[in-house]
């Protein structure tokens, strides 16, 4: 179970999910046993000793099935070593002072403190106007976000290095 890690994550158009594959292959690459499963795919966390969770942001909210999967697995959680990170803010600048300094959905904030991750990260997005439902696409356009692919591989994989080096110590 020590060194067993998971990369959890909800996405939507598929961003968030090239951004937890990334993370993946970084903690690979350092020699660790890592696995990649969507939110909803997993089940129970026996075989981990470590949790990297990530979840798209919309509106300032995580998706659902992310917060399903916190509420569900908050004690498990609580009893590992997890990492999180939030992906969505598009444009240029710091992600988190993009989002105001938010850096994580207020209705987990009470969870994510019981559970005490080692750090929480937030990433830019990919905003592609071809992928976006019509809905969405209406809310895009009335906002004026910024549209394109912002995501800084550098950053995602110095952040998922860090987390190998600290799984090997």
């Amino acid at each position: 179970m020590e060194n067993d890690i998971l990369i959890t994550y909800a996405s939507r158009y598929g961003s968030t999910a090239e951004i937890a594959l990334k993370i993946t292959e970084v903690i690979a690459g350092e020699g660790l046993n890592a696995d990649i499963s969507e939110v909803n795919e997993v089940h129970n966390l026996q075989q981990y000793g470590a949790v990297v969770l990530g979840s798209a942001v919309y509106l300032g909210k995580w998706r659902k099935d992310a917060i399903r999967f916190v509420k569900m697995f908050e004690k498990d959680l609580s009893e590992r070593k997890v990492w999180i990170f939030s992906t969505g803010p598009t444009g240029k600048g710091d992600p988190v002072k993009l989002l105001e300094g938010w850096d994580m959905p207020t209705s987990l904030k009470p969870a994510v403190e019981r559970i005490k991750p080692e750090d929480i990260a937030v990433f830019h997005g990919v905003l592609d106007m071809d992928k976006l439902n019509n809905i969405h696409r209406y809310m895009v356009k009335k906002i004026k976000a910024p549209v394109g692919d912002y995501r800084d591989w550098e950053q995602v994989s110095q952040w998922a290095k860090k987390i190998a080096s600290r799984l090997k110590e």
